[in-house]
């Protein structure tokens, strides 16, 4: 059983009105910073050794890939364990590989795949950090707030990407070694302010989910919840097209612009001064405009972004569109992120956040290599116009898989059902454990019965149950059976404190289905196998754990 303190009432509608969640964001805001200068180290770093458009763009990849690798096991990390405690290892384990980086750069060690190597190894520690400080977020602030502490954290990314890359300019053109190296100093504050942090503590009771369980739980949730689905669909596809936009600005800064490291750090700054802009206005995006709206609004910025930078010789008029390119990109990625969020209960919102992100990074991921081929082959203007064309064809997909509307789903725990008292003693490990629920449904009522059967082997399946299906008496044709199994008997608690809120229509659609001063009767059962039995040689005899009515 799991059990979250709520978040106390802010006196305003910010977040920054919370004080731990203005600690951690200026924190981590230092950390962004810092990698933001890395990034544009790494990035330039390529480039001054001659490499090819393509290795240049997997830069990006080597960035992004970590996310798709690592992000489900990140998120189980983050739904069974200290938070703070998976965010510190990675803040230090982040410390240590730039430090790395910067001494190889120091020594004149580095070479395009020792560069790719470390990049990876740092993205990776972003890769656990991410889904455990988004997750911890609305443990922070109230669910209210929500959107608005997301899209504060989006914008705290932006801002260092404003400043960042400019002084990571100057720094890459003085030594490129310090860059690598103001990146490892700058995870310090963040592992300070979160070795101080004493959060409230999730209350758990019972058997806690093994790992591999974890995962498979986090998936077969997404997978079993069609809202989240339609919002992972169309964050890859918003990545793919997306990506190539800051994958390709050294090249632009190059080829395009004619400068070198200073002018590629304004053309990131521009980007980043637009992402925080984006930021700012979110709110009221969301105050007048649906989500669908919103990620409409966002792909049409980052496509002309994207187009006019194809074209553009000028450097006043490329850093104009990628500050819209910038407004595009955080108001995208902000909304997706806000819509996962609201669409995940607690006890699975790091893993329905990382499975996100797999999906929305995988797609930049693939769209940095892709557009990063073209560009070497055909040319970055090419390359860009293509991204700027999928983008439309992103925004184009809007019309049959709108984003959903989840401002009135209610995802808090429903609260009903207590653990049942058993007259055969049940450890949590007990099982497999199946389940019977008798109905009696009266002929008139069956097409009713049956749509709502259909809803309800949805939530079951989706939160954990194995095996389900639906019987009909042959005798008695009123008489209905839905059966099921779970591995033990922890894994049946946990699946029945899993229904929210939202599931209470369906729970009381059944109830009212019944014939009329029939209860609903619901059976469990241990297997035991014949040969364990201590009643002799009679064959199998299955322990009833309980029936109750």
């Amino acid at each position: 059983m799991s059990e979250t303190i709520t978040p106390a009432k802010p006196p305003s509608d910010s977040p920054f009105s919370v004080p731990m969640f203005r600690a951690i964001w200026s924190a981590n805001l230092v950390a962004q910073f810092g990698g933001q200068i890395q990034a544009v180290g790494a990035a330039w770093m390529m480039t001054s050794m001659h490499a090819s458009p393509q290795l240049i763009a997997l830069v990006q990849t080597s960035t992004t890939l970590p996310i798709v690798l690592f992000s489900l096991l990140a998120g189980a990390l983050a739904d069974g364990m200290d938070r703070r405690r998976v965010m510190i290892a990675a803040q230090l384990f982040m410390l240590v590989a730039s430090a790395l980086l910067a001494v190889l750069t120091w020594f004149n060690l580095l070479s395009p795949w020792v560069l790719l190597s470390f990049t990876f190894l740092i993205a990776c520690g972003n890769a656990f950090n991410m889904p455990s400080w988004q997750a911890s977020v609305g443990d922070i602030v109230p669910r209210t707030i929500l959107p608005n502490a997301v899209a504060m954290n989006g914008m705290g990314f932006n801002l260092a990407r404003s400043m960042g890359p400019a002084l990571g300019g100057i720094l890459v053109a003085a030594n490129a070694a310090s860059a690598f190296m103001v990146n490892a100093v700058s995870y310090i504050p963040l592992s300070i302010v979160l070795a101080r942090w004493k959060p409230d503590r999730e209350i758990h009771a019972g058997e806690p989910e093994r790992l591999h369980y974890a995962m498979a739980a986090g998936l077969r949730y997404v997978a079993m919840s069609p809202s989240i689905l339609r919002v992972l669909f169309r964050a890859a596809l918003f990545g793919f097209a997306a990506a190539p936009i800051p994958a390709l600005l050294p090249v632009v800064a190059r080829d395009m612009i004619g400068g070198g490291p200073l002018v590629f750090g304004l053309l990131s700054g521009a980007f980043g001064v637009g992402a925080v802009t984006g930021a700012f206005i979110g709110s009221g995006l969301r105050r007048k405009y649906a989500t669908e709206n919103i990620l409409r609004i966002a792909g049409f910025c980052l496509a002309i972004g994207a187009m006019v930078s194809a074209v553009s010789h000028l450097q006043v008029l490329t850093m104009v569109a990628l500050l819209a390119a910038g407004v595009g990109w955080v108001v995208g990625l902000s909304t997706c992120n806000v819509t996962v969020q609201m669409a995940s209960p607690r006890w699975v919102v790091g893993r329905a956040i990382s499975v996100y992100q797999m999906g929305m990074f995988g797609g930049m991921a693939l769209g940095s290599w892709g557009f990063g081929f073209l560009a070497e082959h055909l040319g970055v203007t090419v390359a860009l116009l293509g991204a700027g064309g999928c983008q439309l064809l992103a925004v184009a997909t809007g019309l049959f898989a709108p984003l959903p509307k989840l401002e009135a789903l209610d995802l808090d725990p429903l609260g009903r059902w207590s653990e049942p008292d058993t007259s055969v003693p049940v450890e949590p490990r007990s099982g497999p454990v199946f389940i019977t629920i008798a109905y009696h449904i009266p002929p008139e009522r069956l097409e009713a019965f049956s749509a709502a059967m259909a809803e309800r082997r949805r939530i079951r399946r989706r939160d954990g149950a194995q095996g389900w299906h639906l019987m009909r008496d042959l005798a008695n044709p009123d008489s209905w059976i839905e059966m099921y199994h779970v591995p033990t008997w922890a894994d049946y608690v946990r699946h029945n404190q899993r229904r929210t809120k939202a599931d209470v229509d369906n729970i009381d659609l059944l109830a009212s289905l019944q014939a009329d001063g029939q209860p609903t009767v619901v059976t469990r059962m241990l297997e035991r196998q014949s040969a364990a039995m201590p009643w002799g040689r009679g064959g199998a005899q299955p322990v009833l754990a309980s029936t109750e009515s």
